[in-house]
């Protein structure tokens, strides 16, 4: 059955957009995706928060800023050091952005 009320309106992307808040709301979605990949790689080896620390090199307070959605700042080479102790390697890409046509963009008023 075809839905009966196509879509109207701008998408959520775009509102944050015009809002400014695109960028941010997308680092702290991808530094929360990154977290929940290595807090889930800690547990089938039973990995604990010290020795996380001792793999990776690093102090307590800088392995709590790995997961904290709030600091979107990680350094590439604590998030390889955090992959790595878990198990992990990291993979970056950069891809097109898609932008929708203009006609598509309809603000609701």
């Amino acid at each position: 059955m075809k839905n009966a009320k196509p879509d109207t309106g701008s998408s959520f992307d775009d509102f944050l957009r015009e809002e400014g808040l695109f960028d941010e709301a997308s680092a702290k979605a991808l530094k929360c995706a990154l977290a929940e990949q290595l807090e889930e790689g800690m547990v089938p080896v039973k990995l604990k928060k010290v020795t996380m620390e001792q793999r990776m090199d690093t102090s307590g307070a800088q392995l709590d800023r790995v997961p904290n959605p709030e600091n979107t700042s990680i350094q590439l080479d604590t998030l390889i050091r955090a992959a790595h102790a878990v198990g992990k390697d990291v993979e970056i890409r950069l891809k097109p952005r898609v932008r929708r046509p203009a006609a598509l963009r309809v603000a609701l008023i």
